[in-house]
Formats: structure tokens, C-alpha cells, sequence
């Protein structure tokens, strides 16, 4: 089974003297919008035959402004993640929604089976059941027949697997890397337990990523849009992935191969990891990678901009909702300017201290206007959100301090009307299962949950 939040918990308090990570803090985002000047032109697009001209920018950025209502998320937004990343907005790019499971697996296998030249997996998870066997059997068959597969795992998220798993994949030609090892003698001099690889990426010869918060496994493996009939019936994961063609691929590419060579793994097998890459579609595609050891917490940047400057709708789904004031006050604002937002959270959870610290903030938001869902058809892990309906995001980062702060994450930001429609029908399916917290019944719930959620919330740099 997959290893609990709780679970992890216990290894996070094992290593309190060892947060390296500990005195950390999210970044003032108020004071970057104010020192990012409002007339600050974005940076030039990129292309698979380089950078665009100012003027070719300019006109794909206006015919994209065109397709939807007037928004600040395509110019004053994208000025401000500009001035904390080099990452940069490529065009040309295929992006295919695939919500849920099964539709992600199947797209992997058929990624996996028509590789040629390399696969490369990192994953926070990779269990030893049939779909972590399947994926694995897969892989080795690849390996055989010439083709070089790379494998990061994650040593806590994958604590459960047995060593046995990665050992048959290494006996069989593939490259293993775990992620920091639990093992302080393993780990060298700096042993980073709170620092966890949580992305989840898969490429395949350079031309196909796949990115999202699904994990290696088989709570994944059916559709989680079927209803639950009844208590007794299993629970399923409800999550979100991406398919990506096009030239951002090489930007998954380089986080890729740069944490292989920070975890000094082995010397990674040449192949052509960089292919040249054609159009493959019309989507704008910015890949957002963090780590801990950088001075701005992009994503957190990226979410508190994206809300600050939303001016119609704002509609975000995430799995682990521990949020920072700055999220608070900029989903309160966007209330007050007259936004449509809505969060769907999970109602069922592998985490009950991460729930009720998730729910002690649901007064405060519902007071302000926003309107609360719990999912509770199916385990929600989905970390995706779409905003007036042209800027889109998904990715592995939960809106809590472990994603925000210690770990490795990986999100794509989508600037396209035709694929924030999608995420829209997606988002209108996941209110059918949802339930609407309501502030009349909010506020007349029992002290003992009350009390829970306040215990939990003193937990929250931890969640």
C-alpha cells in the first residue's frame, strides 16, 4: 500500500535536528508585485528555432488575449514569474489531459512499448503490485531490446517497496537511483530525510513527458469518476496527468538529468537525450521545477501571482491544502473583486491530521466568499487549477509547507483557451462528486472537530 502521510510524519520528527530546511520561509509576494514594474514586457517566447522576435511575441501573446475576457494573468502575471525564473514560455507544444488513472497508464504503456532510444522515470512512489510489475516488466522488455531506461525513486515515498523490486530492475541493465536515502550512512555528510523527490515525470526519446501527481501504482488503476456505492467498496485515487509534446519536453528533460547528477548516481548512459523537437501543437507551455535549495519558492509564487491577478474565475482542485497567509488573503481579495472561486479538497484521506488542519481553514475562507468542495466519491490527490479560462496548471505541488518548502516538485503552466476548456469540463465533473461545504452548517459543527482541527494545525509547518 502506499506510505501514509502519518506514516511519514513519524520520519519528520525523527529528523527535527536535521531540518535543513527549518528556518525557511515562502517569499513576500505582495513586495515582488510591487518591485515588478507594470510595464515590464514579458520575455520573448521560445521556439523550437529559438527565441521569437519581440513582434512575433507580441502577436502570439494578442491573439492569445483575444480568445478570452480581459485578464492581467497574461501580461502583469506573467511578468512577475518572469522576474524569478529563467524557465521560458515555449510554443508549439501538444498537451493532452488525461484525468485519470487508467487514462494516464495506458498512454505510458503505449509511450514505453514505442521508445526507441531511452525512457526516463522519477517518481515519489513506485510500488510492488501489478501495476508497479507491469510497469516493470515493461521497462526491462525496453532495456532488452537496446533501449536505456533511467529510474529516480523516491527513498521514503517507496519505503515500502522491497529492495528486491529495484534490484531485478538494476540486474536487468536498468539505472536506479534512490532519491536520498533513510540511510544517514548512505546519504553521505548532508542527509536530507526532509527533502523528498515528489515529482512525478516520465519521458520517453526526449519527445514525450508526462507529468501530474500520479504516482507508480495500483490505486490508480480505475476510474475514479465511478461512484462509490458503499463504505466496503475500495477507495480509488482521483488524480491528474498531462501528456506533453512539443519543445517544452527538453525543459523536463534538463530537471531530469540535473537531479541525477545532484544525487551522484552513476554515470547516466549517453543517448540522445536531446533530440530536435518540432511543433507538435499550439499550447504556450512554461515548466516550473523547485527544490529546496533555491532562494524563491517558485510555485509558491506562481499560485499567489496567478490568484492575485485572476479577474473572472479562479477553480483549483489539490489534495493536501495546508495554505501560507499570502493564499489566504490573495483568495479572499480575488472574492472581493468580484471572482468565481472554488476549491475542491479531499473529503477522504490517507491523512486525518492533514484533513482537519485542511479544515481549520475553511471558516475563514468560507466568511470570505469562497466556495468549499469535498470530494467524496474517490481519494482526491489532483493538484491542478485553471484561471479565467486561459492559464492553466498541473503538476505534483500540494498547497501545504512540504511541497512548498522541502521538496522537489514539478508543475506545467498551459496558456491556451482550448486546453483550459478542457480542465473546466474536468473541473465541472469533479463538482458532481462533490459536496459543498455549507457556512450556515460550517459554523454550527460540533467542539470536537473543532478541537481536531486546531490540534492539527499545529502541525502544519510539518504537513
Amino acid at each position: 500500500m502506499l506510505i501514509s502521510r502519518p506514516f511519514f510524519l513519524f520520519f519528520l520528527f525523527v529528523s527535527i535536528l536535521n531540518l535543513s530546511n527549518g528556518c525557511a520561509t515562502l517569499p513576500n509576494v505582495s513586495e515582488m508585485i510591487d518591485e515588478t514594474p507594470t510595464s515590464q514586457k514579458p520575455r520573448q517566447i521560445d521556439s523550437v528555432k529559438g527565441l521569437l522576435s519581440p513582434k512575433q511575441s507580441k502577436a502570439i501573446m494578442e491573439r492569445l488575449k483575444r480568445s478570452v475576457a480581459p485578464t492581467d494573468i497574461l501580461e502583469r502575471h506573467t511578468a512577475v514569474v518572469e522576474s524569478v525564473t529563467e524557465n521560458p514560455i515555449m510554443k508549439g507544444n501538444k498537451v493532452i489531459l488525461l484525468a485519470d488513472g487508467q487514462a494516464a497508464y495506458a498512454a505510458m504503456f503505449k509511450a514505453i512499448q514505442n521508445a526507441k532510444d531511452h525512457i526516463n522515470l522519477e517518481s515519489y512512489i513506485i510500488e510492488d503490485d501489478e501495476t508497479g510489475r507491469k510497469f516493470a516488466d515493461l521497462l526491462l522488455q525496453k532495456q532488452m531490446k537496446g533501449v536505456q531506461v533511467n529510474v529516480i525513486y523516491d527513498s521514503v515515498g517507496s519505503m515500502n517497496t522491497p529492495a528486491s523490486f529495484f534490484q531485478r530492475l538494476s540486474d536487468g541493465g536498468i539505472q536506479v537511483i534512490g532519491f536520498n536515502s533513510v540511510n544517514p550512512m548512505k546519504s553521505g555528510s548532508k542527509w536530507g530525510l526532509t527533502h523528498r523527490d515528489h515529482r512525478k515525470i516520465l519521458i520517453a526519446d526526449g519527445k514525450i513527458a508526462f507529468i501530474g501527481g500520479i504516482n507508480i501504482s495500483k490505486v490508480y488503476s480505475s476510474t475514479p469518476f465511478k461512484r462509490i456505492k458503499n463504505e466496503k467498496a475500495p477507495i480509488h485515487w482521483r488524480d491528474t496527468d498531462i501528456q506533453i509534446e512539443g519543445p517544452a519536453v527538453a525543459e523536463f528533460q534538463k530537471l531530469f538529468l540535473d537531479t541525477w547528477q545532484k544525487q551522484k548516481g552513476p554515470v547516466i548512459s549517453k543517448r540522445n537525450y536531446f533530440p530536435d523537437l518540432k511543433e507538435e501543437g499550439n499550447a504556450l507551455v512554461r515548466v516550473i521545477g523547485s527544490t529546496p535549495g533555491e532562494t524563491n519558492r517558485i510555485p509558491f509564487i506562481m499560485y499567489v501571482s496567478a490568484i492575485t491577478f485572476a479577474e473572472h474565475s479562479i477553480h483549483m482542485t489539490n489534495s493536501y491544502f495546508i495554505p501560507d497567509y499570502q493564499i489566504l488573503k490573495a483568495l479572499a481579495d480575488a472574492v472581493g473583486r468580484g471572482v468565481d472561486v472554488k476549491i475542491i479538497l479531499p473529503g477522504i484521506t490517507d491523512s486525518q491530521l492533514a484533513l482537519y488542519a485542511q479544515r481549520y481553514h475553511y471558516s475563514g475562507l468560507l466568511k470570505s466568499g469562497v466556495k468549499l468542495y469535498e470530494h467524496r466519491t474517490s481519494l482526491l490527490h489532483a493538484k491542478t487549477a485553471v484561471v479565467d479560462k486561459v492559464w492553466s496548471t498541473v503538476g505534483s505541488t500540494n498547497m501545504d509547507y512540504l511541497s512548498l518548502l522541502n521538496n522537489d516538485e514539478v508543475n506545467a503552466v498551459i496558456l491556451s483557451h482550448e486546453f483550459a476548456v478542457e480542465m473546466e469540463k474536468m473541473f465541472v465533473s469533479d463538482l458532481a462528486d462533490s459536496m459543498q461545504i455549507q457556512w450556515d452548517e460550517w459554523k454550527n459543527r460540533p467542539l470536537l472537530p473543532r478541537v481536531r482541527e486546531w490540534f492539527a494545525n499545529l502541525f502544519s509547518n510539518w504537513l
